[in-house]
């Protein structure tokens, strides 16, 4: 006789009763595709592409690595001019703008002495004649929290060796009161002077030292340590912070004698990058996207290249649909709050760092980091099960970037739009809460997910471009 088994998804009602009367029982945690999905589901699914440009996307992302090669002011490697002002997420204007990338971009205006008091700045971008606003990810760069680049800011330049590609990103101003979340207090915009006129041009002074040295810091095996000693390297960054201090700051001493820097100068500047945890935070979002640059416009790929907010919206972009962005309302974080502050005084997600996660490290890979719930909220079982879960969304892993306490299994890589369509399953974000009104600053830290309809908008679009290419080829 054969003993009975079942197979349950759904409700545990009937796998409940049946396993009360010792009957095996194979949950399975199975959930319908979002709603209207199915028929774009289906048209993309036989599309021919498909797999052959996932495989292709995933392997360009997976083959770059990242190297640290230069520290200069975004005028010269971005090209910015005065009135120029770059910020996080999809395009937006000021009058959509959330209060910290307000604040934000308030700051900037007094920084480059556009205005003298920053609160005058509201009318500078309220009349759109002599600044214009435009995302990070169109100049090559990533910006955390309302990632507001100005002309004077000084910028970390990564590059791939083996293409020449480069990415950057803004220096790490540290935590609380500061411009990135939205405060532009005088402390904040005195300390942005002196990363300009003291830090940046040290770091320079290090980082070409090495450079042309031949021995540029390897950020992405900088990465590949830090997930082995306890960072995820989105919120957590302490010992990548360490390291990169660990290879620079020798360089940094030398250099600064040899240009008679006062000796004050370089303590206070070791100083601040050594209690700055977050220091790295800006070399890992732009090693990131320099590896998912590299996996853009493969035509059929369903592969996730961008999640970006501006504090309003929520964007990802997509390998196979070009520089389209497909954008829904920014969600509130649930975390951990500083202080007073609740849920009241939270802005909507902000920031380029979710291209982390795009990656496969942050919230994907908390499981590399079970403090992260400390500082983010939740438990370190949430941790594991986190990372676990987002492999149900992604088409690989990674080589590189491994995670001790599962096997030294590779970090979830390359989120894909069916699969989420289809499961369901929204990907992972740990991140920082800004104040809801401008000059507040941070706020607290949590975990949020993007809005669930820009997924199924961005199927759409590629279901359209497989029927497109089929009618072409008939």
């Amino acid at each position: 006789m054969t003993t009975p088994s079942l197979v349950s998804t759904g409700t545990d009602l009937l796998a409940d009763a049946a396993a009360d009367q010792a009957v095996p029982v194979t949950r399975v945690d199975w959930r319908p595709p979002m709603d209207g999905t199915a028929a774009d589901l289906a048209t993309v699914a036989t599309d021919p592409l498909r797999r052959a440009a996932n495989e292709r996307a995933l392997a360009a992302m997976l083959d770059v690595t990242a190297t640290l090669v230069d520290v200069a002011p975004a005028s010269e490697v971005l090209g910015l001019t005065p009135g120029e002002f770059l910020h996080a997420g999809p395009p937006i204007t000021w009058e959509r703008a959330s209060g910290p990338l307000r604040g934000a971009l308030m700051g900037g205006a007094a920084l480059e002495g556009l205005v003298t008091d920053p609160e005058d700045a509201a009318a500078l971008f309220a009349s759109g004649s002599s600044v214009s606003l435009e995302p990070c990810h169109h100049r090559g760069a990533v910006g955390p929290m309302a990632g507001v680049v100005t002309p004077g800011m000084w910028m970390f330049v990564l590059e791939d060796p083996a293409t020449g590609r480069r990415a950057h990103c803004s220096l790490n101003e540290g935590l609380g009161k500061v411009l990135r979340y939205g405060a532009y207090g005088p402390e904040v915009i005195r300390r942005l002077r002196w990363m300009g006129d003291v830090l940046g041009p040290l770091l320079r002074g290090a980082v070409r030292a090495r450079r042309d040295a031949g021995e540029p810091v390897d950020v992405t095996g900088v990465l590949t340590q830090m997930l082995q000693m306890g960072d995820e390297a989105h919120n957590r960054n302490r010992a990548g912070t360490l390291m990169l201090l660990r290879d620079l700051g020798p360089d940094l001493v030398a250099t600064a004698a040899a240009a008679g820097v006062p000796s004050a100068d370089v303590a206070e500047a070791l100083r601040f990058v050594g209690g700055n945890d977050h220091f790295f935070l800006n070399l890992a979002m732009p090693a990131c996207k320099l590896a998912l640059d590299a996996a853009r416009d493969v035509d059929g790929s369903t592969m996730v290249v961008a999640m970006a907010r501006n504090g309003t919206d929520f964007g990802i972009q997509v390998s196979g649909t070009g520089d389209e962005w497909f954008t829904g309302p920014a969600q509130l974080a649930d975390g951990l709050f500083l202080g007073d502050y609740g849920p009241a005084d939270a802005n909507p997600d902000i920031g380029d760092s979710a291209i982390t996660e795009t990656a496969g490290i942050g919230g994907f890979a908390m499981a590399t980091a079970p403090a992260i719930v400390r500082f983010v909220g939740g438990t370190v079982p949430d941790a594991l099960a986190t990372t676990r879960r987002m492999r149900e969304i992604t088409l690989g892993e990674s080589r590189r970037w491994t995670v001790p306490i599962l096997e030294f299994a590779g970090v979830p890589s390359g989120i894909d739009v069916t699969r989420v369509c289809r499961t369901g399953i929204l990907p992972q974000i740990n991140t920082g809460m800004a104040g809801r009104v401008a000059g507040v600053g941070q706020v607290g830290a949590g975990l949020v997910t993007p809005p669930a309809e820009i997924f199924p908008k961005a199927l759409t679009r590629l279901a359209e471009r497989t029927v497109l290419r089929r009618g072409a080829a008939a």
